[in-house]
């Protein structure tokens, strides 16, 4: 079985993804604002860090694409605590097409 590095990033975010929204004090949120959230959180700050750092892409900027567009939106989902709730239309994300979640 090959080497999965979008996998491993995922399961270097998953327990702070899981952890972080039942702290967000609003009902909607878009995946820039939960990466945002992220940043401030020291541990999940660094799992981010070490994600992008795990993610084979050229730049720092693709490695961003896949995890604002692909993991963080799949991590998302797979709490189960978030439903994706539209896209974010005149919210930008220069990594990843906008998109909305609500909490549950």
């Amino acid at each position: 079985m090959g080497h999965d590095p979008a996998g491993a990033a995922a399961a270097t975010l998953a327990p702070h993804v899981q952890s972080i929204i039942p702290r967000i004090n609003v009902d909607e949120f878009t995946t820039l604002e939960f990466i945002d959230a992220m940043q401030l959180d020291p541990a999940a700050s660094q799992a981010v860090a070490r994600a992008l750092a795990i993610i084979p892409e050229m730049d720092e900027e693709r490695g961003r694409m896949i995890l604002h567009g692909q993991i963080i939106p799949d991590l998302l989902r797979q709490t189960g605590l978030v439903e994706w709730a539209g896209y974010a239309y005149g919210h930008d994300d220069p990594y990843g097409v906008p998109a909305w979640w609500r909490k549950k």
